[in-house]
């Protein structure tokens, strides 16, 4: 059947969704959920129809400035740079950070073509030099392609003398060190305050 086949296969598209996951959710939508089904197709293509770039920050937003950058009550000298709408969701879950965001939509990656220009970094210098900004955080994920992106943003951003900070890294709360990475143990040796 074309159809099931079809939809085995767009469901794949889905990170971390092989054949067989692909496969159950699609004979669960047919057989058990078709309302389901509809609402999923309805909210998936008015996501994909709808949803553009902020003009300020580049996360995802139904208007050209999302409801962050629309609230003038965040503390406007803060800017924290992060690879994706879901960093910045996670952020905004801790209630920790009040400043304002700008999202590059990924990370360097060389192999795969994606450099400065891809990430927009000319947008995120000419918004960390508006006057305003006195900060900018750096909250790219601790891979080495986040460490990368970090590094040249870092470097770039100093050499026009905006201040540069980059977020700690070390022990999770409630560990114990014997089951901690080393990695992890020489980092916050190094960090430590």
């Amino acid at each position: 059947m074309q159809s099931l086949t079809a939809l085995i296969e767009a469901l794949r598209v889905l990170p971390g969704v092989g054949e067989k996951s692909a496969s159950r959710m699609a004979f669960h939508l047919l057989q058990h959920d078709r309302g389901g089904a509809m609402r999923l197709s309805q909210a998936l293509s008015g996501a994909v129809s709808q949803a553009m770039h902020c003009t300020r920050c580049n996360t995802f937003s139904d208007a050209l400035l999302c409801g962050t950058c629309a609230d003038e009550s965040r503390d406007a000298t803060k800017l924290c740079v992060i690879e994706t709408p879901a960093d910045q969701s996670a952020l905004e879950r801790s209630a920790a950070y009040k400043g304002y965001y700008f999202v590059l939509m990924g990370h360097l990656s060389p192999l795969d073509g994606i450099g400065a220009a891809q990430l927009n970094v000319q947008a995120l210098l000419k918004r960390a030099m508006d006057g305003v900004v006195t900060e900018v955080i750096l909250a790219t994920n601790f891979t080495a392609e986040g460490e990368a992106t970090a590094h040249l943003i870092a470097q770039t951003l100093k050499a026009k003398g905006i201040a540069v900070t980059r977020l700690a890294r070390g022990i999770p709360a409630g560990s114990e060190l014997e089951y901690v990475d080393l990695g992890t143990i020489a980092y916050a040796l190094s960090d430590r305050r």
